[in-house]
């Protein structure tokens, strides 16, 4: 079973990574284009400041609760 399972997870995997190989370069950009690409002015910022408060909160609350539990033993 173990056998089939592998066997059948390889198969797969080269259905899904070979895909990407086949991808080609994007066109050039038109001659009257001022160069910028789409989403190249996207902000990350926001979003990156949103993404590691929370994870400061989740570290936050796992020490406390750490804590908690080694001060009843």
């Amino acid at each position: 079973m173990k056998k089939k399972i592998l066997t059948i997870s390889i198969v797969l995997m080269f259905f899904y990574v070979q895909p990407l190989f086949s991808q080609t370069a994007p066109p050039p950009p038109d001659p009257g284009s001022t160069g910028t690409t789409s989403g190249g002015g996207a902000p990350i910022g926001g979003g990156l400041f949103i993404l590691l408060g929370l994870g400061a909160a989740y570290a936050g609350r796992k020490f406390y609760l750490f804590k908690q539990d080694n001060n009843g033993q």
